[in-house]
């Protein structure tokens, strides 16, 4: 099996990290997988922030915490959060395109032995005055909608096996 293909069937969502952080080069490279990701017309209208300050961490952990209804720590220890907006005016297409960017991060992540998982309620996070208060202080615009979050880091503990795939997931029309 080629290397892609295993870093496909071997990826999994990491829900516990280490406090150590991600190496710059590490990084750069999961982030250049992402702005590679297919877009529609090759329009790119998605914007990723990359978050490492325990400060905005924390902050963002709340937001989603409170949206999700819970007290724990949605981010799961994660030292980078890397979040996916999407400029649905440039781009009908824009959420769709996020999702991609979502997935090539993750597998990128794995491919360079980095944890990952995407985390949900970025859309709540940035239609709340909050979220839109961070938008401002990052100097983009309001109108982005929040597609998900990438948490990053390496793993604290097992990786865990892939749960069995379903019955049916495939159905083939010949």
């Amino acid at each position: 099996m080629n290397e892609t293909l295993k870093t496909l069937l071997t990826r999994r969502s990491i829900r516990k990290y280490k406090k150590q952080q991600i190496t710059d080069t590490e990084l750069k490279q999961i982030l250049e997988a992402g702005t590679y990701a297919a877009s529609a017309r090759g329009l790119q209208p998605c914007t990723i922030v990359v978050v490492q300050d325990k400060e905005t961490i924390a902050q963002l952990t709340a937001m989603n915490a409170a949206i999700m209804g819970v007290t724990s720590d949605t981010m799961y220890g994660a030292p980078t959060i890397l979040i996916v907006l999407a400029d649905m005016e440039k781009s009908r297409n824009a959420w769709s395109d996020g999702c991609l960017i979502l997935g090539n991060l993750m597998t990128a992540a794995a491919s360079l032995g980095v944890g990952s998982c995407w985390i949900n309620r970025a859309k709540e996070e940035f239609e709340s005055p909050e979220g839109k208060t961070l938008l401002r202080k990052w100097k983009l615009p309001e109108h982005l909608v929040g597609v998900g979050h990438c948490i990053l880091g390496y793993a604290d503990g097992e990786v865990p096996e892939a749960a069995p795939r379903k019955e049916g997931f495939i159905t083939y029309i010949k």
